[in-house]
Protein backbone atom coordinates (compact mmCIF):
# COMPACT_ATOMS: atom_id res chain seq x y z
CA UNK A 1 0.00 0.00 0.00
CA UNK A 2 1.30 3.45 -0.88
CA UNK A 3 2.09 5.83 1.97
CA UNK A 4 0.13 9.06 2.04
CA UNK A 5 2.21 12.08 1.17
CA UNK A 6 3.08 14.20 4.22
CA UNK A 7 0.56 16.81 3.10
CA UNK A 8 -2.16 14.22 2.55
CA UNK A 9 -4.76 12.53 4.70
CA UNK A 10 -3.95 9.35 6.59
CA UNK A 11 -7.49 8.16 7.41
CA UNK A 12 -11.01 8.76 6.19
CA UNK A 13 -11.69 10.44 9.55
CA UNK A 14 -8.89 12.95 8.80
CA UNK A 15 -10.36 13.58 5.36
CA UNK A 16 -13.90 14.16 6.63
CA UNK A 17 -12.70 16.40 9.49
CA UNK A 18 -11.20 18.80 6.93
CA UNK A 19 -14.67 19.89 5.74
CA UNK A 20 -17.45 22.09 7.20
CA UNK A 21 -20.08 20.31 9.31
CA UNK A 22 -22.73 20.17 6.56
CA UNK A 23 -20.30 18.48 4.16
CA UNK A 24 -19.04 16.17 6.94
CA UNK A 25 -22.61 14.94 7.40
CA UNK A 26 -22.90 14.11 3.68
CA UNK A 27 -19.53 12.36 3.67
CA UNK A 28 -20.41 10.35 6.79
CA UNK A 29 -23.70 9.28 5.17
CA UNK A 30 -21.87 8.12 2.02
CA UNK A 31 -19.23 6.35 4.12
CA UNK A 32 -21.86 4.56 6.24
CA UNK A 33 -23.76 3.55 3.10
CA UNK A 34 -20.61 2.06 1.53
CA UNK A 35 -19.83 0.23 4.79
CA UNK A 36 -23.32 -1.26 4.89
CA UNK A 37 -23.12 -2.33 1.23
CA UNK A 38 -19.59 -3.75 1.55
CA UNK A 39 -19.17 -4.84 5.19
CA UNK A 40 -15.92 -6.71 4.47
CA UNK A 41 -14.28 -3.84 2.60
CA UNK A 42 -11.27 -2.06 4.06
CA UNK A 43 -11.07 1.72 4.34
CA UNK A 44 -8.02 3.47 2.97
CA UNK A 45 -6.85 6.74 1.53
CA UNK A 46 -5.82 6.46 -2.10
CA UNK A 47 -5.07 9.39 -4.41
CA UNK A 48 -5.68 11.51 -1.28
CA UNK A 49 -9.37 10.46 -1.31
CA UNK A 50 -11.38 8.06 0.83
CA UNK A 51 -11.49 4.62 -0.78
CA UNK A 52 -12.84 1.18 0.02
CA UNK A 53 -11.11 -1.99 -1.13
CA UNK A 54 -12.07 -5.66 -1.24
CA UNK A 55 -10.14 -7.90 -3.63
CA UNK A 56 -8.99 -4.61 -5.21
CA UNK A 57 -10.39 -1.09 -5.09
CA UNK A 58 -14.18 -0.88 -5.00
CA UNK A 59 -15.04 2.82 -4.86
CA UNK A 60 -13.58 6.20 -4.02
CA UNK A 61 -15.54 9.24 -2.91
CA UNK A 62 -14.67 12.88 -2.43
CA UNK A 63 -16.16 16.24 -1.56
CA UNK A 64 -15.78 18.90 -4.21
CA UNK A 65 -17.06 22.46 -4.39
CA UNK A 66 -20.64 21.74 -5.44
CA UNK A 67 -20.94 17.97 -5.28
CA UNK A 68 -19.89 14.69 -3.73
CA UNK A 69 -18.05 12.61 -6.31
CA UNK A 70 -18.39 8.83 -6.37
CA UNK A 71 -15.74 6.95 -8.35
CA UNK A 72 -16.81 3.30 -8.80
CA UNK A 73 -14.51 2.66 -11.80
CA UNK A 74 -15.79 2.66 -15.35
CA UNK A 75 -17.62 -0.66 -14.95
CA UNK A 76 -19.57 0.69 -11.97
CA UNK A 77 -20.63 3.68 -14.06
CA UNK A 78 -21.45 1.65 -17.18
CA UNK A 79 -23.67 -0.78 -15.24
CA UNK A 80 -25.85 2.03 -13.86
CA UNK A 81 -26.05 4.35 -16.87
CA UNK A 82 -29.85 4.54 -16.61
CA UNK A 83 -29.97 5.23 -12.85
CA UNK A 84 -27.25 7.89 -12.95
CA UNK A 85 -28.62 9.68 -16.01
CA UNK A 86 -30.13 12.35 -13.73
CA UNK A 87 -26.62 13.30 -12.56
CA UNK A 88 -23.55 14.65 -14.26
CA UNK A 89 -21.19 11.76 -14.88
CA UNK A 90 -18.10 10.72 -16.80
CA UNK A 91 -16.54 7.37 -17.66
CA UNK A 92 -15.41 6.76 -14.07
CA UNK A 93 -17.32 9.19 -11.89
CA UNK A 94 -20.75 10.47 -10.95
CA UNK A 95 -21.41 13.82 -9.27
CA UNK A 96 -24.13 14.08 -6.63
CA UNK A 97 -25.00 17.75 -5.98
CA UNK A 98 -24.56 18.76 -2.33
CA UNK A 99 -27.84 20.71 -2.37
CA UNK A 100 -29.89 17.58 -3.18
CA UNK A 101 -30.53 14.49 -1.05
CA UNK A 102 -27.74 11.92 -1.50
CA UNK A 103 -29.08 8.93 -3.48
CA UNK A 104 -27.98 6.42 -0.84
CA UNK A 105 -30.01 3.55 -2.37
CA UNK A 106 -28.24 4.07 -5.68
CA UNK A 107 -24.83 4.24 -3.97
CA UNK A 108 -25.69 0.95 -2.20
CA UNK A 109 -26.54 -0.75 -5.51
CA UNK A 110 -23.37 0.51 -7.20
CA UNK A 111 -21.15 -0.62 -4.30
CA UNK A 112 -22.81 -4.06 -4.13
CA UNK A 113 -22.27 -4.41 -7.88
CA UNK A 114 -18.58 -3.55 -7.50
CA UNK A 115 -18.17 -6.03 -4.60
CA UNK A 116 -19.62 -8.89 -6.65
CA UNK A 117 -17.53 -7.85 -9.65
CA UNK A 118 -14.31 -7.90 -7.58
CA UNK A 119 -15.19 -11.18 -5.83
CA UNK A 120 -16.04 -12.87 -9.13
CA UNK A 121 -12.81 -11.64 -10.72
CA UNK A 122 -10.77 -12.86 -7.73
CA UNK A 123 -12.50 -16.27 -7.78
CA UNK A 124 -11.86 -16.62 -11.52
CA UNK A 125 -8.17 -15.79 -10.98
CA UNK A 126 -7.91 -18.36 -8.17
CA UNK A 127 -9.58 -21.08 -10.20
CA UNK A 128 -7.32 -20.33 -13.18
CA UNK A 129 -4.26 -20.55 -10.89
CA UNK A 130 -5.51 -23.86 -9.46
CA UNK A 131 -6.02 -25.31 -12.95
CA UNK A 132 -2.41 -24.35 -13.78
CA UNK A 133 -1.17 -26.22 -10.70
CA UNK A 134 -3.17 -29.37 -11.47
Amino acid sequence: MMQSQETGFHTIDDYIAAFPADVQALLQAVRATIHAAAPDAVERISYNMPAFAQEGNLVYFAALKHHIGLYPTSSGIAAFQQEISAYESSKGAVKFPKDQPMPLDLITKIVQYRVSENLNRAAAKRSKAQRRKA
